[in-house]
C-alpha cells in the first residue's frame, strides 16, 4: 500500500515522478502528491483521488528540476484529502517527506513537538517524521533523518528532500519495503522495483532501521548508529513489457489469461523431473512434527488449499492461520515446528511478524513467495519461489494458482519417503499437462461472461464446495467482492444447513463446486436443497453432462478433469473470470478496487 519514487538525476523530474506514480497504482491509494527542488527552493503539488488529478494539476507547469519525490498514499491516520496528502513540509517549508507505513506513537511526539512551538498542517500520523528532522537539523541531512527515526516507534519507508541540501535524498525504512535503483547519471529510490522499469540498471535493497543518502553519482547506506553498510546490487531483470495491458481491457484480465505460463513457468522445472533452485529447496529442512502455514488474504486461501492437500500423505498435524492472528494465540512452536510463510510481495507485514515470533520461538522457517530478496525472503531459513511475475491487478489471479502449484510441489518434496517414486512421478506427469488445462478452461470466458450478465444485480452470491475445492470457494467469494462490490461469502456445502441456508431465495446466486472426487453426490444433495428454496445455482464442475447437475443448475461451467495439485487450480480460472465480468458489467474499477492495496505493509 501506498507508493514511494524519488529520484535525481540530470533530466526535468516532474515527467519522471508522474510516470512512476502511475507504474505504483497498483498498490492502492486515495491521494497523490510530489515535490521538487530547485534553486535552493521547495515545490510542493498535492491532490486527493487519482494520479490523473496529479497530473492535471501539473499541465503546463514549466520546471526544470532534476531532482524530487513523489507518493501515492492510502490513508491511515485522516482522511483522503489535499490536506492530509503527502509530501509533508516541516514549519519553514525547507524539509519535504513522504511515508509508508505507521508511526504508532505519532501523538507523544506531536504533543512534544507542539510544546516545543512546531506548527501542524495536517491529520496525519507522517507529519511528525517532517517536525522531527526540523529539530534535528543541524546541517547533516542524514544524521537528521537518523536521529528521527531512532524516535518513531513503528513501520516505516521514507524518502526526505532538504531545500539547504538541494544533491541529495536520504531514505530510510522498517518494516516497509524500499529499494534504491542505480543507473548512470542518475540514482532513484522506490517502493517497488516496476516503477524504476526502463531507468534503472541496478538495485539494492535496503533492511530494517538501515538509511540511504542518495546523490546523482553515488549511493552511501548506514545503520542507525551511522556505520557504513555494504549491500549487494541485483540486475533488473523485469522488462516493461510486464507492466503494460497488452491489448487487455484491464490488468486483471490479462494476468487471468497469463496462468498457463505463470503456472508453467513456477512447476517447469520439477514437473520435468529436473532438481531446480526455481522450484525445489536446496537448504536441508530438520525433522519436523507439525506445520503452520501463515498468510494472508488470497495467500491464505493457498495455504488452506495445501493444507487439504498436504494432509493426505505428509503424516504430521498440518494447520493454515491468518498471520494476523498467529501471534493473538498460543501456538506450539519448538525446533521440531516448521513454519510456511506465504506471500506474494514477501513484504506483507503481519506475516513477516509471524515469521519473526515463529524464528523467536526456535521453528524452522521457510518463505513461499514471488519475491525474491523481499524482506520474507531474506529472513526465512530456505525459500521456495513461484515464477508468476509482476501483478498488477490487486485483486491477485496468477500469483494464487502459482501458490497452489508451488505449495503442491512442496508438499511433495517434504512427503519424502512417505510417497513412492510412482505416486511422485504420477502427479509430476498430470503437473506438465496443467498448463495446457487452464488453456481449455479460459477457453469458457465469453460463456461465464453471459453467466455475470445474468448475474451481476445481486446483492449476495454465495460459494459453495467440499474438501480442498472449499477453499477455493472461499477465493471465489473473496475475488467477486474485491472488485464487484457484492457481499459474497464462501461455505463448505456441508455447513448451509446450519446457518447461510436462511439467506437463500430467487434473488440469492448461490455458485456450487463439484467434482466428481470429491463428495460427488452430497453436493448434489445441497444443491437439491438450494433448488427446494428457488436459489439460482451455478455449478462450476468437471462432470458437466450428469444428469444431476443438467436438471438442478441454471447454469453450468464445465472445467477439464484433473486430480490432485491441478483440481483446485482449474477450478479457481472460472471463479477470477466470473468475478471479473460481473464487476465489468456493474462499471466497478477492476484494477484498482476502492479501500484495496497490493501489498499491506501496516497493521
Amino acid at each position: 500500500m501506498c507508493g514511494i519514487i524519488g529520484m535525481i538525476g540530470r533530466e526535468p523530474v516532474i515527467p519522471l515522478l508522474l510516470e512512476g506514480l502511475s507504474r505504483l497504482e497498483y498498490r492502492g491509494y486515495d491521494s497523490a502528491g510530489i515535490a521538487t527542488l530547485q534553486d535552493g527552493k521547495l515545490s510542493r503539488f498535492r491532490r486527493a483521488g487519482k494520479v490523473r488529478d496529479l497530473e492535471a494539476l501539473l499541465r503546463g507547469i514549466s520546471s526544470d528540476a532534476t531532482i524530487g519525490i513523489g507518493h501515492t498514499r492510502w490513508a491511515t491516520h485522516g482522511a483522503p484529502s489535499e490536506l492530509n496528502a503527502h509530501p509533508h513540509f516541516d514549519c519553514h517549508g525547507e524539509i519535504a517527506l513522504i511515508h509508508n507505513g505507521i508511526i504508532e506513537n505519532y501523538l507523544l511526539l506531536r504533543d512534544e513537538l507542539i510544546a516545543d512551538g512546531h506548527q501542524f498542517a495536517s491529520d496525519t500520523d507522517t507529519e511528525v517524521l517532517a517536525h522531527l528532522i526540523e529539530h534535528y537539523f543541524d546541517g547533516d541531512l542524514l544524521q537528521a533523518v537518523s536521529a528521527a527515526v531512532r524516535r518513531a516507534d513503528g513501520a516505516f519507508a521514507l524518502a526526505v528532500l532538504c531545500s539547504k541540501t538541494p544533491d541529495r535524498i536520504v531514505a530510510a525504512r522498517r518494516g516497509s519495503p524500499l529499494v534504491i535503483g542505480q543507473a548512470h547519471g542518475a540514482n532513484y529510490v522506490a517502493s517497488d522495483i516496476p516503477a524504476l522499469l526502463g531507468k534503472a540498471d541496478s538495485v539494492i535493497f535496503l533492511s530494517d532501521d538501515e538509511l540511504a543518502e542518495i546523490t546523482r553519482e553515488s549511493v552511501r547506506i548506514v545503520d542507525l548508529e551511522g556505520a557504513e553498510v555494504v549491500r549487494p546490487s541485483h540486475r533488473v531483470r523485469t522488462d516493461q513489457v510486464s507492466i503494460q495491458k497488452g491489448g487487455y481491457k484491464h490488468f486483471m484480465l490479462k494476468e487471468i489469461h497469463e496462468q498457463d505460463r505463470s503456472v508453467g513457468e513456477t512447476i517447469r522445472d520439477r514437473s520435468a523431473g529436473k532438481r531446480s533452485h526455481h522450484t525445489m529447496l536446496e537448504a536441508p529442512i530438520a525433522p519436523f512434527d507439525h506445520i503452520y502455514l501463515i498468510s494472508c488474504g488470497t495467500a491464505f486461501h493457498a495455504s488452506l488449499t495445501a493444507e487439504y492437500l498436504w494432509e493426505r500423505y505428509l503424516h504430521v498435524p498440518i494447520q493454515s492461520i491468518i498471520a494476523s492472528e498467529f501471534r493473538m494465540r498460543s501456538p506450539h512452536l519448538s525446533k521440531r515446528s516448521l513454519v510456511i510463510a506465504v506471500s506474494q510481495s514477501g513484504e506483507t507485514i503481519d506475516t513477516l511478524m509471524a515469521l519473526r515470533s515463529a524464528k523467536a520461538a526456535g521453528a524452522q522457517v521457510i518463505a513461499l513467495v514471488n519475491s525474491e530478496q523481499s524482506t520474507i525472503d531474506r529472513e526465512a531459513d530456505a525459500s521456495f519461489y513461484t515464477h508468476a511475475g509482476i501483478e498488477i491487478g490487486v485483486a491477485a489471479t496468477k500469483t494464487f494458482t502459482a501458490q497452489i502449484a508451488a505449495l503442491g510441489l512442496l508438499g511433495l518434496q517434504l512427503a519424502g519417503e512417505h510417497l513412492s517414486e510412482q505416486e511422485i512421478q504420477s502427479e509430476l506427469d498430470n503437473l506438465a499437462l496443467l498448463p495446457g488445462r487452464i488453456n481449455e478452461a479460459l477457453k469458457m470466458e465469453e460463456h461465464v461472461r453471459a453467466i455475470a450478465e445474468k448475474i451481476h444485480h445481486a446483492t449476495d452470491v454465495l460459494f459453495l464446495a467440499r474438501g480442498e475445492l472449499f477453499p477455493i470457494a472461499l477465493e471465489g467469494a473473496l475475488k467477486l467482492k474485491e472488485i464487484s462490490y457484492i457481499h459474497a461469502e464462501g461455505y463448505p456445502a456441508g455447513e448451509m444447513k446450519h446457518g447461510p441456508i436462511a439467506l437463500i431465495d430467487e434473488a440469492t446466486p448461490v455458485v456450487f463446486l463439484l467434482s466428481r472426487g470429491i463428495a460427488f453426490e452430497k453436493v448434489l444433495s445441497n444443491m437439491e436443497e438450494v433448488k427446494a428454496r428457488n436459489g439460482q445455482i451455478v455449478a462450476v464442475t468437471d462432470a458437466p453432462k450428469d444428469p444431476g447437475v443438467i436438471r438442478l443448475a441454471d447454469f453450468v461451467i464445465p472445467v477439464p478433469v484433473v486430480r490432485g495439485i491441478s483440481r483446485p487450480i482449474l477450478f479457481t480460472i472460472p471463479l477470477q473470470l466470473l468475478a471479473y465480468h460481473t464487476a465489468v458489467w456493474r462499471g466497478t474499477d477492476v484494477d484498482q478496487p476502492r479501500n484495496l492495496a497490493k501489498t499491506v505493509t501496516v497493521e
